[in-house]
């Protein structure tokens, strides 16, 4: 036999070698990049193609040539949202801010042949270049001053001292994410591998702070307040289709007060507030912006898998400090409270830790030109939740669910792949849907929602024709919630391993809620 021949046959090996890869992968240009996206404390209607009047272009654009979810669920609260995100578990069941029980998603992709990376907050033990991420840079702090940042700022595992300016412009920390968020998208792509970004923003949790030109461009956006901005909003709701006619509009939440009640000093105040909070998610969106045309300007656009959803819905929590500095002063500290949290939220009741609609809806839009096979700018009612995202990137990316890492015995996966959805097909549902943050509960089954606040009593909705939780069936339907209680129980003790108080029974009546602090003195300090 001639030399030719064998030269042939031994470089068509090594080709089809190339092309399998690792573990019989396919060929790593084949495989979708995932650019995973996170914002903080924002509402369920607070960017455009969600009813807000806000002004955010990028996302309106990748929902219009996208798909927008209308039922994607988080957890309600920043920590148990990253747990659930990064492992496809539930946060306790993970082991909570430690993940001794979880494997993440980038030490899944890594290990698939990923080039993977982080940036913006992590809010969980250790850091991410312990978990799989080959890059990292952030904030490991729950929350962080915008323009001065702390002193949990690292990048790759070593500490990183927060300058003045960044890139020739004054630091602030939503758009120095983005500029690191390009860096490791260029390293990956130099890489020749497919790559992870998971971009955590920090924004619009509090303190509201942004630069003094972004929040004059909302100057006047507020003056007629909450309860007509509810309204507003809703509408728009239902003339984009994210809700069916007939849905109804929950009503204000009792601790709110109606926005005519106030005097004009407290309503020029609480406008103020919330023209700050729009202009964190303007700015955000400008830089998700960025995020979006460096992909397209290295020609990467068509096969980035982006998803984008938040942590939890607005935040209640009053905590401003300094209320007589400016918002783009450093040392400001502002927060907004219940009554702006409850327009956020717009149409649901509650906020961040309930496990009411409120607390734990979030926008979800995926964009992905050569994976998204639905109509651009299709709305889904499919239900999906934040557990969801390891298995979809398992099944796009031709991944394994590691059962064992660094010496942690994972627990079996919970979520399932959202890729059917993506195709237009009507994907197996959630048999069930457990919820739970400190004293607040939820059981989801089908379109039936068991839900407690504070342990307060049971309540029960038909999601199907109450989603906005207006109409409690608990009395009619008492068999039906002994069994969803139970079912929840079982979960909340066999598979995410909670003991104590956090199982004892609800209360007989529904416990009161009064999130609204007083801040005429500009001191709020709250200890929640």
């Amino acid at each position: 036999m001639s030399k030719k021949p064998l030269i042939f046959i031994a470089m068509l090996l090594v080709l089809m070698i190339g092309m399998v890869g690792n573990k019989g992968q396919l060929q790593a240009d084949e495989r979708p990049n995932i650019v995973l996206i996170m914002a903080d404390d924002l509402g369920f209607s607070d960017i455009g193609c969600y009813g807000s009047e806000i002004k955010t272009p990028a996302l309106n654009d990748l929902a219009n040539n996208g798909l927008r979810f209308s039922q994607f669920y988080n957890t309600a609260k920043c920590h148990s949202s990253r747990v659930s995100l990064l492992t496809g578990l539930y946060c306790d069941q993970a082991g909570g801010a430690s993940l001794k029980r979880g494997v993440t998603i980038a030490e899944v992709l890594k290990n698939a042949g990923y080039f993977t990376s982080m940036v913006g907050k992590w809010h969980l033990n250790n850091q991410p270049t312990d978990f799989g991420f080959e890059r990292y840079w952030g904030h490991l702090s729950g929350a962080t001053n915008f323009f001065t940042g702390d002193d949990t700022f690292r990048l790759n595992g070593e500490r990183w001292a927060v300058p003045p300016e960044f890139n020739g412009k004054p630091f602030y920390t939503t758009n120095v994410i983005a500029d690191f968020a390009l860096d490791f998208m260029d390293e990956g792509i130099a890489s020749g591998k497919p790559f992870l970004l998971y971009a955590a923003f920090n924004a619009p949790h509090y303190p509201l702070q942004a630069p003094e030109a972004d929040v004059k461009q909302q100057l006047g956006n507020y003056d007629d307040g909450w309860d007509h901005l509810r309204e507003t909003r809703f509408a728009r709701q239902l003339e984009q289709g994210l809700f069916p006619a007939g849905t109804m509009l929950s009503q204000r939440s009792d601790h709110v007060p109606a926005w005519k009640s106030l005097n004009a000093q407290e309503q020029q105040w609480e406008s103020d507030r919330m023209e700050v909070y729009a202009a964190m998610v303007s700015v955000l969106d400008r830089n998700i912006g960025r995020i979006v045309d460096h992909l397209k300007a290295k020609g990467v656009l068509d096969n980035t898998l982006i998803l984008f959803c938040s942590d939890n819905g607005g935040c209640p929590f009053e905590r401003t400090r300094g209320r007589y500095l400016k918002p783009w002063d450093p040392k400001s500290y502002w927060c907004y409270d219940a009554s702006w949290a409850n327009a956020c939220n717009t149409p649901f009741r509650l906020y961040k830790q309930n496990q009411h609609e409120g607390g734990i809806s979030s926008p979800l839009i995926a964009h992905w030109p050569k994976g998204i096979k639905t109509t651009p700018g299709e709305i889904t009612e499919q239900p999906g939740h934040l557990i969801d995202f390891m298995a979809t990137f398992i099944d796009v990316a031709n991944a394994t669910y590691l059962k064992n890492v660094e010496g942690r015995q994972v627990d079996p996966l919970q979520g399932k792949s959202l890729a059917p959805i993506f195709n237009g097909s009507i994907r197996t549902p959630h048999e069930k849907l457990y919820f739970h943050f400190g004293l607040d509960r939820a059981w989801r089954e089908g379109d039936w929602k068991l839900v407690s606040a504070k342990r307060g009593r049971w309540e029960l909705y038909n999601l199907a024709t109450d989603r906005t939780e207006m109409h409690d069936l608990a009395s009619k339907f008492p068999q039906r919630v002994a069994a969803m209680e139970k079912r929840w129980l079982e979960t909340a003790r066999n598979v995410d391993r909670l003991s104590d108080k956090q199982l004892a029974p609800v209360r007989p009546v529904i416990t009161k809620l009064n999130f609204r602090k007083d801040t005429t003195a500009g001191n709020a300090n709250s200890n929640e």
